[in-house]
This record gives C-alpha cells, sequence and structure tokens, in this order.
C-alpha cells in the first residue's frame, strides 16, 4: 500500500483494479455505511450474518484476479461520531480520538491483535469490530473524518476472502471485545492453560538485572517461595557473565560458565523449593558476539547497531533448526518449566523485503508461526504442561496456542499504566492468564504505596521483582497479603467476567464477578454500582480518599463488614442493614473492604 494520507477517511489508493460495492449490513444504525473492495480483481461478492442483536459477520470474497499480484479484499465503513469519547485498541496507546489521517496500524502474528473499539458515554460501545486473520498482516484505518464530523474505519489483508465482525449492539465496550475475542477463540485450535500460569511470579528482571549468579537467584527464591510465590523467571543474564544492557551475545543459550557452572543442578535446587522455573529468552536475536552470529549473520532480516544484535529471518528453516534446537534444551537438558519468550514483536518491526535467501514462505508473519509451531511441538513433547509467557504487544490470537500467559510490557514504577495494560490484556487474552509488569518500588517505599501497587493489577496474575532481603517486615507483610488476596481469589480476579471503567480516564474503577462473587479495585474517588446478583463483596482501595462508597440496586439485607489494612491486619468487623440505596464505608489506602451478605 501507498502512504499516500487519506483526509477524507478513504483507504489510500491502491494505483491497481479495484472493484467495490456497498454492503447491506440489515442494522439498524442510523448513517452506517459499509463498502467492500477487491482489489486486483474485477468482481466482490459479500455475504453477511446476524449473529445476535446488532452484531452482523460480513464475508467478502473476491473473483476474477486482473493482475499478476495478490489479490487484496477491503472493507470500509463509517458512522456519526456521536457522543464518542475514547478509542480502544488493545496495544493501550493512547485513548482519545484519533484523526482519520493518522497512519493505518498493522496487526499480525508477531505484532498486535485485529480489533478495535469506538467507545461512548457510559462506556458502551459505538462500533467495536474484529477481523478474522490470525497470522497475516491486516491493515487499519480508523479516526474521527474533519470533513463530515463521521468516524471512519477500513481494513484491509491479502487473500480472497476477508472475514469482519461488526458489533453495534451498544453494550458495555469490555463485553464487545470479549465477544470478538471469543469469536476468534470459536475458530482456533487452543492449548490447555495449566493452573500454574495463574499463580504469583518472582522475576529477577529488575532486581539483578545481568548482574546474576546461580546462589544470587538461589538466594532470592529462597525468600520468594515462603511469600506465596509459585513461579520464578530468570530474566536476561543467565547466558552470559557480562552485565552491559545489550544484547551481544544472545543467540547461543548456553549458560553463563561462571555466574551458572552447574545449570541442571541449580534449578534443581531451585525446584524444590516449590517454584516453577522459567527462563528467559530473545527469540529474533543472534548478538554480535555470539557464535550463533557467525553462522546465523546470512540469514537475517535486520542489524540493530544500538541492541549489537541481528534479528534473525523465521522464514529461513536454518533459523528455526537452530532456535527451536536451543530453546528446546532449557526443557529437555536443564529440566526448566517453561520459558519467558521475549521480543516476538520484534519480527514484525525489522521486516524487510530481502532476508534469508532461502526462505521458504511469504511472509515474516507465515514464518514466526512456523517457528512457534515447531517450538510448541518440542517442548510439550518432554514437558506437556510447559509455561510460555509472552507480551504485549505480541497478543493476538494466532499466539494462543503457544503460550500459558501473557505480560504486560515494561512500564517500572508505573501503577497506572501496568492497571491499564493488564486490563486491555483480559479483553483479548483469550484462554491465557494476563500477568502485571513485575512491580518493584525503591527500598524506603511506604507500605501503603506497595499495596496500591498490587491493587493496580487487582485483576491479573502478579509478578514482582525487587530484593526481598532488603524489605522491611512491614514491606514484607504487604507482598504476603495481597498475595494471599489474589491466590485466594483466582476465580473472580483473574478468570472472572471483567468490566474496566472509563477507558478515557485509565480505568478509574474496574469490576468482575463469577460465581457470586463480585469484586472492585478503586483507583480514584468514584462510588463503586452493585448490581446483580451477589453474596460476597471485595472492594480495594488504591486511592487516598478513605471514603468508599457503595451504591445499591436494591435492599441488600443483613451484612458483615471487614476493613483490612495494607498488611493485612483487621481494623473493624460489624453488622449492617442498609435502610437506603448507599453503604459509606471507611478503607484505608492500600486497605481491603470484604463485605458478606447474611449474618
Amino acid at each position: 500500500m501507498t502512504e499516500t494520507l487519506s483526509w477524507d477517511g478513504s483507504a489510500p489508493p491502491s494505483d491497481r483494479t479495484e472493484t467495490s460495492r456497498p454492503v447491506d449490513t440489515g442494522l439498524a444504525v442510523p448513517g452506517l455505511k459499509v463498502r467492500a473492495t477487491a482489489v486486483g480483481a474485477t468482481g466482490v461478492t459479500v455475504r453477511t450474518t446476524a449473529r445476535g442483536p446488532g452484531v452482523v459477520l460480513i464475508e467478502a470474497t473476491a473473483t476474477g484476479p486482473d493482475d499478476r499480484l495478490p489479490t487484496r479484499l477491503r472493507v470500509e465503513w463509517r458512522l456519526p461520531c456521536t457522543g464518542a469519547s475514547a478509542y480502544w485498541t488493545p496495544d493501550t496507546g493512547h485513548r482519545w480520538l484519533p484523526p482519520s489521517w493518522n497512519r493505518p496500524r498493522e496487526a499480525s502474528l508477531p505484532k498486535g491483535a485485529p480489533v478495535g473499539s469506538l467507545v461512548g458515554a457510559g462506556d458502551r460501545a459505538l462500533c467495536t469490530f474484529a477481523v478474522g486473520e490470525p497470522v497475516l498482516p491486516v491493515s487499519i484505518g480508523e479516526g474521527a473524518v474533519e470533513e463530515t464530523g463521521e468516524f471512519s474505519f477500513w481494513t484491509e489483508h491479502q487473500g480472497t476472502e476477508l472475514r469482519l465482525l461488526l458489533d453495534l449492539s451498544g453494550r458495555h465496550f469490555a463485553d464487545t471485545v470479549r465477544a470478538a475475542a471469543a469469536w476468534w477463540a470459536a475458530e482456533l485450535p487452543t492449548a490447555p492453560v495449566p493452573d500454574a500460569a495463574f499463580e504469583p511470579v518472582f522475576c529477577t528482571w529488575y532486581t539483578l538485572h545481568l548482574a546474576m549468579t546461580a546462589a544470587d537467584v538461589e538466594r532470592l527464591a529462597a525468600l520468594a517461595a515462603p511469600l506465596g510465590f509459585r513461579s520464578l523467571i530468570v530474566d536476561d543474564g543467565w547466558q552470559t557473565d557480562e552485565d552491559s544492557r545489550s544484547y551481544a551475545t544472545t543467540g547461543d543459550w548456553r549458560p553463563a560458565p561462571a555466574g551458572f557452572p552447574d545449570f541442571a543442578g541449580h534449578v534443581r535446587r531451585v525446584r524444590a523449593l516449590g517454584l516453577n522455573y522459567l527462563l528467559w529468552h530473545a527469540l529474533p536475536f543472534a548478538g554480535e558476539r555470539s557464535a550463533a552470529a557467525g553462522t546465523l549473520a546470512a540469514h537475517s532480516l535486520a542489524h540493530l547497531a544500538k541492541l549489537q544484535t541481528h534479528v534473525l529471518d523465521p522464514r529461513s528453516a536454518t533459523v528455526r533448526a537452530h532456535q527451536v534446537e536451543r530453546l528446546a534444551a532449557a526443557v529437555e537438558q536443564h529440566g526448566v518449566d517453561g520459558l519467558k519468550i521475549d521480543f516476538i514483536d520484534t519480527f514484525a518491526r525489522a521486516e524487510a523485503a530481502t532476508g534469508s535467501p532461502e526462505a521458504d514462505c511469504d511472509t515474516v508473519a507465515e514464518g514466526v508461526h512456523r517457528l512457534l509451531t515447531d517450538l510448541d511441538t518440542r517442548l510439550r513433547a518432554t514437558r506437556p504442561e510447559v509455561l510460555v509467557e509472552h507480551r504485549q504487544d505480541y497478543t493476538g490470537p494466532g499466539l494462543w496456542p503457544f503460550a500459558t500467559m501473557v505480560r504486560a510490557t515494561d512500564c517500572p514504577h508505573n501503577a497506572t499504566e501496568n492497571r491499564t495494560r493488564t486490563a486491555d490484556l483480559r479483553l483479548t487474552a483469550g484462554p491465557l492468564a494476563v500477568h502485571a509488569d513485575p512491580l518493584t518500588w525503591h527500598p524506603d517505599e511506604s507500605p501503603e504505596q506497595i499495596a496500591v501497587l498490587f491493587q493496580s493489577v487487582l485483576f491479573a496474575t502478579p509478578q514482582v521483582s525487587v530484593d526481598l532481603a532488603a524489605q522491611r517486615p512491614e514491606q514484607l507483610a504487604v507482598v504476603r497479603f495481597w498475595l494471599s488476596v489474589m491466590r485466594e481469589h483466582t476465580g473472580v480476579l483473574q478468570r472472572g467476567e471483567l468490566r474496566p471503567h472509563r477507558p478515557e480516564l485509565g480505568y478509574p474503577l474496574i469490576e468482575a464477578r463469577h460465581d457470586g462473587t463480585l469484586a472492585f479495585g478503586r483507583y480514584a474517588p468514584l462510588p463503586a454500582v452493585v448490581t446483580g446478583e451477589w453474596h460476597t463483596l471485595l472492594l480495594a482501595n488504591a486511592d487516598p480518599d478513605p471514603q468508599v462508597r457503595l451504591v445499591l440496586d436494591g435492599p441488600p439485607g443483613p451484612l458483615t463488614l471487614q476493613v483490612r489494612d495494607c498488611t493485612g491486619a483487621v481494623l473493624s468487623e460489624e453488622a449492617r442493614t442498609p435502610d437506603g440505596p448507599e453503604l459509606v464505608v471507611r478503607v484505608p489506602t492500600g486497605g481491603l473492604l470484604t463485605v458478606r451478605r447474611g449474618r
């Protein structure tokens, strides 16, 4: 596609034969206009299928190829931009409305997901869409049109068929995005996700960075296990005795001889503490000072000089065989429980017209798919319940079979960003466990603010990376308490029906419900509106305002209230029977309110 700006919200011209036709969606939405276009073909047919009130599946098919280039299909649609307050995408970018002349985004297997939602007042989705292409690149244009006051969308990809799900039902935007993910899930293979993927993780990265030895890791593991952590991620540094922040030694994936002289014995000692062991690998890289670069540099997509590494071309069978062999060695030879697979999105950023001379597929996305398929088969042959972490923003549905958890991208010390990113991931992660970026804090941080960090990722699996030996008793008490809360209530917090509110404000209130339990994370002085049936209510107060208001939809009857502080100490327990629609309870910053129906 060309880089020509499209001021009116339409897709840029292709300079090829384009055959278009309007699409009758059957939806009673004033001002909605939809058009399907075949690029490089003389005909296009369209089938629409209603999938519920306000929801339609559009399937466009190109006929009569007109040139030698691959056929492409495009669907464009627009509607009045009235009442819009936010635009949601899965990469947790800005939430304000983009202009129609913004550069299109691209989603493919290594990067992003083809979904978006225009959100209006009351968190109502004005239009949510998803494309049924899990592997190949999908171009997406979206934005407000200055001249017409409309919001325009278009999506296009290579092939003779394009499947687009449009949801204009007006439901809560989170419900519509989750429904789009369920549509993907119904049509894709999935792998079982073990319960271990949802258990708290200690990560070495922010604590040690590259300056680590087996003794350092074992010391932290021995402190982490009694606090309630159940997995350990040994991040970058295990494969090199250097401690500079470069990737020059990546690609060989062998334990550092000085720091980890007996790697299999080291792994056994950590696992004996009751911890699963996951090992970091940067999948695309062959560093400048690695032995791998000597044989694989000719099969690279790009050279990243600042990172001192080559980005290997996954379209090469030689590259795939090397990477599978070296990553599988961690499980087969060293006995680890899983892998943290990093930088998959770099494949998409480095994609170029050139690459390996032995490329056996057309696109890098297809090469990544083959690489991950081969790796998954090899890992599961040794460890069927292997744990594999991916990271935002390689989050699309095509990756679900190859991972068990997906983590928010790096945002150290940033509670707001961690909260927003984990909530976004929860909506599109399908069966995977969603993990927070590891929580880290200054040694002098207050217990209340440490609790706020945990509360900000209340609806995800927590990861932590601090020097546990340097923590004061009250700081450790916070860690122990909130890990216990998050483990005890995994059903509602991590697997429940999630509704983050007010995306344009960074989700100042998040709620989830599951099997009669209702949970709230309160990050601003807002009331929590309590609806539906429930027997237990949890509210974590991360805001400095201690006056927590619950707005009830009916008389709840007798209630038992318990308030705990940030360390889990009980501050009050009482029985109340509210005679009005509002309940006000004092909950300190970092504290937890538990309300149970009945005496």
